[in-house]
């Protein structure tokens, strides 16, 4: 159906059922419901869903109803959906046995035409973050299928939407031309070497005006929240375009993807101003509001802070140079086609960027905020500096600040953790075991780094962490009941714990774990402190190899202490 042959009474019956479906009168909701579920059976309804979403005096609550039905019918409806194995797929609204009313049919071309003729115009039109990630979302499904084959105006129309940066007003329409973008790149992120040739064509058409954009979002003058989020979305291009490979050069002459290595890999000087980019947007002061500087209105709770566009533009670079570091930047790791690249990155790269990580990393010390998220990433890019001669040779004099005065804080249980152990511990239990834990929590990456510091330079930092950690618990023991620190050596144990293996590998050590447990876990057990008895319940797992001297009596104690725990109170230790 052509946009001509839509009547305005069919729209306006299509928004009176969209409205109808949020009434609270079921016998109103239920045919309007109905009727929505049906639109992807009738021709032109894509069409009549994008005007309703693209019309601002239409309520907010419709055109997202609409831009939602939009997304679901296109992803549903683009191309028959099949499975890797190459069978049908039910349809989305199949009951449990797989059945549907009736098999969804393909869209029209004429109605295909029309939306992507019509949907990048409204996208970059669109200022409510809501409805213009639905409509980027949108962009995706149909570019899986159609990019660039079928839709070989949509980069045309993305690039030079972002060419108009320089003028202040085209600001929202720069943005979400990035935001479809990076919708459009994403869709290749994963793809193999031979699977990426369109994304090489976008990086080469692209990538000389994200450059010099980024460059002038990224300096000392730029506050706005707008620039920020421009920023945002040009790094999560960089990301998606070079976290597996990176970018090779044009495609071959019949339009297959060139499969040679990345140009950067034998001229890495080419990356440098990405890297000057990263680097800026890490150093880049992010005051307190009350401190009336730029960038201004830092939010002040924890939600809106870790949301906010600039925290987020930190989080990306910390996120691109350490994946970087980990896939590129270690010689001894490194394939032979990057061997070279990796060597520039390891003497000339990782040390430009130790600077600004140690420096955000010491936020929290000095009292100012950073996210979980900047200090876990800050933590990994320090784990691999570590194992790194040229970077652990500039790291080695600041391992005491980073140990004690980083690490050792980031893994101490929070307000947040206790109050959770106490009254919600289903919710603590399942964060503690959490095996996505390690991807975002600063206490996995923490305890990470302190291993691998004992790995690797452990005669630099075994003997000197150790006796911090002796000192807390004698500490603890020599202190009155009423002004005992439990967080602290719950701190210590952790760290004790984590580096059980190896303790228990080296017998100078090994022997003086049954002190340990004797002295300052063994009374943890009975300890009116519930993460205290959790903590003894996991030092006794981490250490059930360690050898006892005596005639039995500690294990016999042991296991004895370990039983009563199976009926304590509180369901973290039962679990432990």
């Amino acid at each position: 159906m052509t946009e001509e042959q839509i009547t305005m009474n069919q729209v306006e019956a299509l928004h009176v059922a969209l409205q109808q479906s949020f009434s609270p009168d079921q016998n109103v909701r239920d045919p309007a419901e109905a009727t929505i579920k049906n639109l992807k059976f009738i021709p032109g309804a894509t069409q009549m869903l994008l005007h309703i979403t693209e019309e601002k005096q239409v309520q907010y609550e419709v055109r997202q109803a609409a831009a939602i039905q939009l997304k679901n019918i296109c992803r549903e409806c683009w191309v028959e959906r099949v499975s890797f194995s190459g069978l049908p797929l039910p349809p989305v609204d199949a009951d449990e046995s797989g059945a549907a009313s009736k098999k969804p049919p393909l869209l029209l071309e004429e109605d295909k035409t029309a939306v992507k003729k019509k949907l990048v115009v409204c996208l970059l039109a669109e200022p409510d973050k809501s409805i213009r990630d639905l409509m980027a979302e949108t962009v995706h499904c149909i570019a899986i299928h159609d990019f660039p084959t079928s839709w070989p105006d949509l980069l045309p129309l993305l690039l030079h939407a972002i060419s108009q940066n320089a003028d202040p007003s085209q600001a929202l329409r720069v943005h979400n031309a990035l935001l479809a973008l990076r919708k459009v790149c994403k869709r290749y992120e994963y793809k193999s070497r031979e699977q990426r040739g369109p994304l090489n064509e976008i990086v080469i058409q692209s990538f000389p005006l994200l450059l010099p954009l980024a460059q002038r979002l990224s300096g000392p003058e730029e506050h706005s929240l707008e620039g920020a989020l421009m920023l945002k979305q040009v790094l999560k291009i960089f990301w998606s375009s070079t976290q597996f490979y990176l970018p090779s050069g044009p495609n071959n002459s019949d339009g297959t993807a060139n499969i040679a290595p990345s140009p950067a890999l034998a001229n890495p000087e080419t990356m440098q101003p990405w890297f000057d980019i990263l680097r800026a947007a890490l150093v880049k002061p992010l005051p307190e509001a009350s401190e009336g500087l730029e960038p201004r209105n830092q939010p002040t709770s924890k939600e809106e802070r870790n949301a906010w566009p600039w925290w987020k533009v930190k989080k990306w670079a910390a996120q691109i140079i350490t994946r970087l570091f980990s896939r590129y930047g270690i010689p001894n790791y490194a394939e032979d086609e990057v061997k070279e690249f990796a060597q520039h990155f390891s003497q000339n790269v990782a040390p430009q960027f130790l600077g600004p990580i140690c420096e955000t990393l010491n936020l929290r010390p000095s009292g100012r905020f950073c996210t979980d998220r900047v200090v876990h990433l800050c933590l990994n890019f320090v784990d691999l500096a570590v194992e790194l001669a040229p970077t652990y040779k500039l790291l080695k004099p600041h391992m005491d600040f980073l140990l004690y005065k980083v690490c050792f804080p980031a893994m101490c249980l929070t307000e947040e953790d206790i109050e959770e152990f106490e009254n919600d511990p289903h919710e603590f239990v399942h964060k503690q075991n959490s095996p996505l834990s390690d991807f975002y929590d600063p206490r996995m990456s923490a305890i990470t780094l302190v291993t691998s510091a004992v790995k690797y330079r452990g005669q630099d930092t075994m003997q000197p962490l150790l006796g911090f950690l002796t000192e807390i618990l004698q500490r603890y023991n020599a202190t009155e009941e009423a002004n005992r620190n439990h967080i602290e050596k719950d701190c210590a144990l952790l760290v004790f714990g984590s580096l059980a293996e190896v303790l228990l590998a080296k017998k100078k050590y090994a022997a003086e774990l049954e002190g340990l447990m004797v002295s300052s876990v063994f009374p943890d057990f009975n300890s009116p402190v519930g993460f205290l008895r959790c903590r003894a319940c996991w030092m006794v797992q981490r250490f059930s190899e360690a050898p006892w001297s005596d005639d039995g009596t500690h294990l016999r104690n042991l296991i004895q202490l370990v039983l009563q725990r199976l009926s304590d109170p509180a369901l973290p230790v039962q679990i432990e």
